[in-house]
């Protein structure tokens, strides 16, 4: 079970919603956005995907003003040997402001395919749903909340629910913001799939961002990243997959 928890990857695709504001006007109400990314270390969930190695990332989004849109995104991943280097998962799902609520949220439900280039055998499916409210406290911040399930987790033939949610402020106009998040995940049958002999664990990430003025789109972000997984009979390797470690990516949006 120890090596499973290592196969449980990729982050949901970036709603269309993510990217519409700035997107390029495009024929027939569509619109094109997306993001390239490196970081010092994939995490999914608080778990490291590239056994706490760099990743280099992507994503694209295609949009339609009904609100429809279809993701793809992809990443290098590494869980040992014979595992696949790539990871590549197409998403559709629809976005809409809630107008008849006061803080007129956004909400996002659809459908993330996990694919390995090279391990069919990994694949699965994962339905989402994401509020995301924006001025929550302050001008310029931003809370989502995610509720995912599949019945397939990480292609163990379990169920399993994902609760998170994220919080972001800017720090003035300095360019500098904090970020926080937390989440929960569980599966049904923990005979099929554990996280080192449990069936759940919690995720965190802390940090702080910086929005480069120069380079419009660009920015960095530096965070403590970990979980609460027991680490018994693991290796350091494994060990630090799991544990508090520190991550830093910088992205950029088009």
């Amino acid at each position: 079970m120890l090596k499973k928890i290592f196969a449980v990857t990729a982050l949901t695709a970036a709603s269309g919603a993510a990217f519409a504001e700035d997107a390029p006007a495009m024929p027939f109400g569509l619109s094109f956005g997306g993001s390239a990314a490196l970081t010092t270390d994939y995490r999914f969930r608080g778990l490291t995907q590239t056994e706490t190695d760099p990743a280099v990332q992507a994503g694209f989004t295609l949009s339609h003003n009904s609100g429809l849109y279809f993701g793809l995104w992809g990443s290098n991943v590494n869980f040992g040997s014979g595992t696949p280097s790539l990871e590549l998962d197409p998403s559709i799902g629809y976005a809409t402001t809630l107008d008849s609520f006061a803080r007129k949220p956004v909400l996002d439900v659809g459908a993330v395919y996990y694919n390995y280039s090279s391990a069919s055998d990994l694949n699965w499916a994962e339905l989402y749903g994401k509020l995301t409210f924006a001025d929550v406290f302050t001008s310029g911040d931003s809370l989502l909340t995610n509720l995912n399930y599949t019945n397939d987790y990480a292609a163990a033939d379990t169920s399993s629910w994902n609760v998170n949610a994220a919080y972001s402020i800017p720090f003035g106009a300095t360019g500098f913001g904090g970020v926080a998040a937390l989440g929960y995940t569980a599966v049904s049958d923990e005979e099929k799939y554990s996280f080192n002999g449990d069936d759940s664990y919690m995720d965190w990430k802390a940090g702080v961002t910086y929005g480069f003025k120069s380079i419009a789109g660009a920015s960095a972000e530096l965070a403590a990243v970990g979980t609460n997984i027991d680490t018994d009979g693991m290796s350091n390797a494994q060990s630090r997959g799991v544990e508090t470690g520190a991550v830093f990516t910088l992205t950029k949006t088009f």
